[in-house]
């Protein structure tokens, strides 16, 4: 059976675009609810393959997308290479970061992460098998910057400026730390693949706080290292890239060839999107706070979104991950939207 996703992937236009959200498995579902108060923690969902799983696939279920993404976290590579990690309720992921302290002699190598991620690899061997065999199964992991501010912080930042200042300051062990990350990274998405992943993703959440060289530097290049190596080992594995919030900038990452499809923000105006499908199958970017309010807004915009980008190959998504306040009954209207 055809899977409509990885075939649109691949640069094959369909008259209706293949659908997945970002974060589609999380809060705003009451099964994921349920899964969750199950495993305890949320590391430990992450880290029980059986129960990870079940939250991937719970959105499948209802919604029938076209994609499954792995259920798992960009911050388990640091965790992986010995940096402490633990989330606090209600404020997010803390980590012992490197203003904290933390020593970047103390990071393990890059290709010592396995043993910890293993149950991670064998959620997505579960996935490989339990899916629809229509649906896409996505590997991903976040890009070495977005992942970097976290190392370095100890936890999420508004403006980075404390990160920024470390990368002006001290750029010799920033450089080093990209580069481990880089590394690690590679050998992550590529175990993903090994273990069945159809397609991977790389999210720069955070590539928007960079400015001038920096953004080439610590958002473009590392990326592109990634997606070339990741390609050499495995050259038939399409990789999407998210470097989010860089405006412009989503021009210059729409020309690598690596990259096989380029997910842009909400702020990208569709028909400047529209003229990167010359070089790039676009993906995006519908505004996730239409599936808290719904309504008639939510019919427009899909509609707006689909007469100027699905002229060519096109992938359905938001311009970034689902909110924990959307409604569950917008998401199967949108679902109804984009396939009728």
């Amino acid at each position: 059976m055809e899977k409509k996703l990885l075939e649109t992937l691949n640069g094959k236009k369909f008259k209706i675009p293949p659908i997945w959200l970002m974060r589609q498995a999380g809060r705003y579902l009451p099964e994921y609810q349920k899964t969750r108060k199950k495993a305890g923690g949320f590391l430990d969902l992450c880290y029980n393959s059986d129960l990870s799983t079940e939250v991937t696939l719970q959105p499948i279920r209802r919604f029938g997308f076209d994609g499954a993404i792995l259920f798992a976290d960009i911050l388990l590579i640091p965790q992986a290479l010995g940096m402490g990690l633990w989330f606090e309720a209600g404020e997010g992921p803390r980590l012992t970061g490197l203003l904290d302290g933390f020593d970047i002699k103390n990071l393990k190598p890059a290709d010592q992460v396995h043993d910890k991620l293993e149950p991670i690899y064998q959620t997505v061997k579960n996935l490989s098998s339990a899916l629809p065999k229509e649906t896409t199964l996505i590997g991903f992991a976040g890009a070495p910057w977005t992942v970097a501010t976290y190392m370095v912080f100890g936890k999420g930042s508004k403006d980075h400026s404390e990160v920024k200042r470390f990368v002006n300051q001290k750029p010799e062990i920033f450089d080093k730390l990209i580069d481990i990350l880089t590394r690690a990274t590679i050998e992550y998405l590529c175990q993903q693949i090994k273990s069945g992943a159809d397609v991977i993703k790389i999210f720069d959440s955070w590539a928007g706080a960079l400015t001038g060289q920096d953004m080439i530097k610590y958002s473009f290049d590392p990326m592109n290292k990634i997606a070339s190596e990741v390609k050499k080992r495995y050259p038939k594995i399409p990789i999407i890239v998210f470097p989010r919030g860089v405006g412009g900038g989503y021009e210059l990452f729409s020309k690598v060839e690596q990259f096989s499809v380029l997910a842009i923000d909400s702020a990208v105006p569709a028909p400047w999107a529209a003229n990167l499908q010359d070089n790039i199958t676009i993906q995006g970017n519908l505004d996730p706070l239409l599936l808290v309010s719904g309504g008639e807004k939510l019919k427009i915009e899909v509609e707006y979104l689909i007469h100027h980008l699905n002229n060519k190959p096109f992938v359905f998504n938001l311009g970034h991950g689902i909110t924990p306040d959307a409604d569950p009954n917008n998401v199967s209207r949108l679902v109804e939207y984009v396939r009728t």
